[in-house]
């Protein structure tokens, strides 16, 4: 399919999600492009990981519709949207405690042979190993004794192993010392500029969504407020959504 017919990655129409009858996603609408980095932004508790959330099939869509690469995945169950391309790194990074800093990433590439591996499990991983050096140094540690950083580390490589097509980040920066910040922010721009997949940004720091975004999707109250291209939405307006 030639570049400029290809589908949009992922289309949120009018989605509405509740807790219990907490009324929390309100009529969202946003769409994604093939390769564009998207940075959702907004005050705390206006729904940025309810939004993931629904994405990833973790909490259900009560009426709208999610499109992703062409295909109605509203109603699918959260394995099948990982095995067609969809990668979640959540805030509280869910590694696997007991589980070996190798043996995260592996269960990351089994997803990625599970839909027909694109590359060499060694390909593969010499990738991850490349973006983040330090997990060659411990490989063999529990997930559950790594400092916050290398938690961080581990999830966006386990993630990447699993071949997505969109990588959801919910606040990749949060707790992290600076130096793993500007590692991660160097690897989100390497993936910006091969436009391999999408990536949606859950982000609070301004500075840092500034330096990524293509477009923002500012949110409050559970409700799309604004939304745009980074030409077309710059750091000013964006602001006045995010300060109290």
């Amino acid at each position: 399919m030639a570049p400029d017919t290809q589908p949009m990655t992922l289309v949120l129409e009018n989605v509405n999600a509740y807790y219990g009858e907490s009324h929390i996603l309100r009529n969202v609408s946003f769409s994604i492009e093939p390769g564009e980095v998207v940075c959702l932004m907004g005050r705390n508790g206006v729904g940025k990981t309810t939004t993931l959330k629904t994405l990833t099939g973790l909490l259900p869509v009560r009426s709208g519709k999610i499109t992703f690469n062409g295909k109605d995945i509203t109603h699918d169950k959260t394995d099948r949207r990982a095995k067609v391309g969809l990668a979640y790194v959540p805030q509280g990074r869910e590694i696997i405690p007991h589980l070996t800093v190798y043996q995260n990433l592996q269960l990351g590439y089994w997803n990625r042979s599970a839909i027909g591996g694109d590359v060499s499990e060694k390909e593969a991983f010499d990738e991850v190993y490349h973006l983040f050096p330090k997990l060659t140094q411990i490989l063999n540690r529990p997930g559950g004794v790594l400092s916050g950083g290398e938690q961080q580390q581990l999830a966006i490589g386990r993630a990447i192993l699993s071949s997505p097509k969109l990588l959801l980040l919910d606040e990749p920066t949060e707790g992290i010392q600076p130096s793993i910040v500007d590692q991660i922010e160097d690897v989100i721009i390497g993936f910006k500029q091969s436009r391999r997949f999408a990536i949606l940004l859950v982000e609070q720091g301004l500075h840092f969504a500034a330096r990524l975004a293509e477009k923002y999707v500012v949110m409050a109250k559970g409700a799309v407020k604004a939304q745009g291209k980074s030409h077309e939405l710059n750091a000013d307006m964006v602001r006045q959504h995010l300060t109290v």
